[in-house]
C-alpha cells in the first residue's frame, strides 16, 4: 500500500497538461499511453479498482466493468465529435469521488456501482475519443486505452484485495486519501 500511496503522490506531480496530448507513433501506442501518462486518468482508474476491492471484494469487478463500458461508449461518442461542457471537471471530479469512495469504503448496490463508474467512465471516454491524434487508427487507439484502463483498474483491485487479505484493509483508506488530495491539487491547478 505504501507503493500505491507513493505512486498516487508522484502521479499528482506529473501535471494535468500531460493527460491530453498525442502520445506514441501508432493508434495502439497512443491509446495505451493516454490513461497512463495523464495524472487525472491514472488516478481515477486506479481508484476505481481500489474502491471496488475495499468496498465489496467479492464484486470487485463490477465498478471496473461499468467504467470500461462507459469509457468505450464515451470514446465512440468523442470520435464522432460529441462534446459535453465541463467534461474536464467531471474527469477531475471522478478522481475526488473514487478516492472518497475508497476512503469511506462505500459499498453501493452492484447496479449503482456499475452506473456510477460508467457515468464517470463516459466522461473519460469523451476526452480519449475527442483527442485521438490525427492520422492514427481509431480501432488501435480504442484497444490501447481499454487495455491500459483495465490494467490500471486491476492494479487498484489487487491493492485493495491485498489490504483486505492481510487484515490491514484500513491501509487502503490512506491510498484513497492520497487520491483525494491529488484530485484536489488537479482541481486547483
Amino acid at each position: 500500500m505504501k507503493r500505491l500511496s507513493l505512486a498516487a503522490a508522484v502521479a499528482a506531480l506529473a501535471g494535468p497538461a500531460l493527460a491530453h496530448t498525442g502520445h506514441g507513433a501508432s493508434g495502439f501506442a497512443a491509446g495505451l499511453a493516454h490513461p497512463v501518462f495523464g495524472a487525472d486518468h491514472l488516478l481515477a482508474m486506479v481508484a476505481v479498482g481500489l474502491w471496488a476491492a475495499l468496498a465489496n471484494p467479492r464484486l470487485a469487478w463490477v465498478a471496473p466493468a461499468g467504467f470500461l463500458s462507459g469509457l468505450l461508449l464515451g470514446g465512440l461518442l468523442g470520435f464522432a465529435g460529441a462534446t459535453v461542457p465541463g467534461v474536464e471537471f467531471a474527469i477531475v471530479g471522478s478522481v475526488l469521488a473514487f478516492g472518497a469512495l475508497a476512503v469511506f469504503r462505500v459499498a453501493l448496490a452492484p447496479a449503482r456501482a456499475f452506473a456510477a463508474a460508467a457515468a464517470f467512465g463516459a466522461a473519460h471516454g469523451l476526452a480519449h475519443g475527442a483527442e485521438l491524434p490525427e492520422g492514427l487508427g481509431w480501432a488501435g487507439y480504442v484497444a490501447g486505452f481499454l487495455i491500459a484502463t483495465a490494467a490500471l483498474h486491476a492494479t487498484g483491485v489487487l491493492g485493495g484485495l491485498a489490504a483486505n487479505r492481510s487484515g490491514t484493509g484500513p491501509l487502503g483508506q490512506p491510498a484513497g486519501a492520497c487520491v483525494v488530495a491529488a484530485g484536489a491539487l488537479l482541481m486547483a491547478g
